[in-house]
């Protein structure tokens, strides 16, 4: 298995990192030894691929690029394509339609969403479409002054695109046809004030949308129904009693269905809730110190039996096995040594 990793490299994102590092995932001990670094890239801090492997595209966090990177499935290497402006600032996050022929971006800084064609060779196209959000400011005059998109899904169809918006308290819903986002007739769901929806990942299996909640440290539940949501719950990332400052940041449902873990920056930890088979609802089940600092980002591995925390702070990933009856996690012992580590992504060899 191979490993792609970025991160925060420019001193405006205290970054530390040096680009995308590759590295090769033994299957038996788990152990990662390095096998390519693609340097002179600032902030590669998110990645999308496409479901054969062969493509990887990038954010590039307070930037205004995207970058396509063929791979190799042999010897796992990386080769750029090309760039291309997004038409916005600080690119944060992208999702590819169905078709692969598009790649839908989340502009946090400048409050946009941009539809990019993709060619047959994989290249990026210039901006095609471009979406500008629209809404109330939440409360919090540092973090949500303005639309800040901070990431984009499609749904289980790939007919849908999911938003949410951190700095309007709102996640965005639009259609998508033709290459071409819509607005749904809902339009957009509303958040708590000041709860800031960050990330959010469906159910495999039920109709069911997560978001959780950058400032509140929340999650929300809501139910699915063909590019409408109704909210069913909010429940906190954090067990009674813990005080200090916290923001969430990653979400993801685990395959089989029965869990769902969010991170948490400043308990530096991920929790882990119980899903109820029927209706998807949360129970909070544990909180597990991720053994770094601010773990922006975490993944589950394609085996679904190992959790991948990137500690943004602390410039390292550390590696947990995951109790196939619990879903509880245990710490494995491996960590990687890597700079501002914020985009974490594999690919099997052919």
């Amino acid at each position: 298995m191979f490993a792609y990793v970025g991160g925060y490299t420019t001193p405006d994102r205290d970054g530390r990192g040096n680009g995308i590092n590759v590295y090769r995932v033994d299957p038996v001990s788990g152990g990662w030894s390095h096998i390519q670094h693609i340097g002179g890239l600032e902030n590669p801090s998110l990645f999308t691929l496409t479901r054969d492997g062969s493509r990887l595209y990038s954010v590039h966090g307070a930037r205004n690029l995207m970058s396509a990177f063929a791979i190799d499935r042999r010897t796992g290497m990386l080769t750029l394509l090309n760039q291309v402006d997004c038409q916005g600032n600080n690119p944060v996050d992208s999702a590819l339609d169905p078709t692969e022929r598009f790649l839908v971006i989340a502009n946090y800084g400048s409050g946009a969403m941009a539809v990019m064609p993709i060619g047959d060779d994989g290249r990026l196209q210039p901006v095609s479409q471009l979406v500008q959000l629209e809404g109330t400011p939440g409360p919090n005059p540092k973090e949500q002054a303005s639309s800040h998109p901070h990431a984009a899904i499609f749904d289980p169809t790939g007919r849908f695109v999911i938003v949410p918006d951190k700095g309007f308290d709102r996640t965005f819903l639009f259609n998508f046809t033709n290459g071409r986002v819509t607005p749904t007739e809902q339009g957009f769901v509303e958040s708590a004030s000041g709860a800031a929806p960050r990330h959010t990942t469906f159910h495999p299996t039920l109709p069911v949308l997560y978001v959780n909640n950058e400032l509140d440290s929340t999650v929300t539940v809501f139910e699915w129904s063909a590019g409408r949501v109704a909210e069913r719950q909010v429940i906190s990332t954090l067990a009674a009693g813990y005080a200090g400052h916290n923001t969430t940041a990653e979400i993801a449902a685990s395959p089989c269905g029965r869990y769902l873990y969010v991170s948490n920056r400043g308990q530096d930890s991920i929790v882990q809730f119980v899903i109820t088979p029927d209706s998807g609802l949360l129970t909070y089940a544990g909180t597990f110190p991720t053994g770094g600092a601010k773990p922006r980002f975490f993944t589950l591995g394609p085996d679904s039996r190992h959790l991948y925390a990137a500690n943004q702070d602390s410039d390292d990933i550390t590696v947990f096995d995951i109790d196939e009856a619990t879903g509880g996690l245990i710490p494995t012992g491996v960590r990687i040594a890597v700079g501002s580590p914020s985009a974490i992504s594999f690919v099997a060899p052919s």
